[in-house]
């Protein structure tokens, strides 16, 4: 395999690629479970039986911490939401949000959080997923952010281009 900074030929590039997502899997559990969609849904296939059926709706596919930030509008307000959709697929919303507790979790066992601070993460998910579906049938857009995802907007508005990306890699 190639070095990091040597160049790469196109048909060196798939496994280039493959062993470098597998060297940053090896690193966490975060990192694995960011880099392991296609092992996620076949774990998940062999389970369905238990896994709630939802509406066949769009979904990002690859729904993990990784793929959720800041997002601003056009008068500057943040909010949190999927920057990635490159595995957008129609599909059971359940696979999204198990992903997701997946790698709240993950990020929260790499970051050394107690069981119990884990176990308010996810049911903080789940309570925010289905207020979404009461404030959308009340009044779109009306729903209340936790105090948890104003910090981090506020974080990302005062941050500059540099540190984000800092943060990113």
């Amino acid at each position: 395999m190639p070095k990091a900074d040597a160049p790469v030929s196109p048909r060196q590039r798939g496994p280039a690629l493959e062993s470098l997502r597998n060297q940053k899997m090896a690193r966490s559990a975060l990192d694995y479970v960011r880099g392991s969609p296609m092992q996620f849904y076949e774990w998940l296939e062999k389970g369905s039986a238990a896994i709630p059926q939802g509406p066949e709706v769009w979904i990002c596919g690859d729904c993990h911490v990784g793929n959720l930030g800041p997002v601003a509008n056009a008068d500057g307000r943040f909010k949190v939401e999927i920057r990635d959709f490159d595995q957008t697929v129609i599909g059971n919303p359940a696979h999204d949000l198990i992903r997701l507790g997946l790698s709240l979790a993950a990020a929260a066992v790499v970051s050394d959080l107690p069981g119990l601070t884990i176990a308010e993460i996810l049911e903080a998910m789940i309570a925010q997923y289905e207020a979404a579906f009461t404030a959308a049938s009340d009044k779109p857009g009306h729903l209340e952010e936790p105090k948890t995802i104003r910090k981090v907007n506020q974080r990302a508005a005062d941050a500059s281009w540099t540190t984000l990306a800092a943060e990113d890699t």
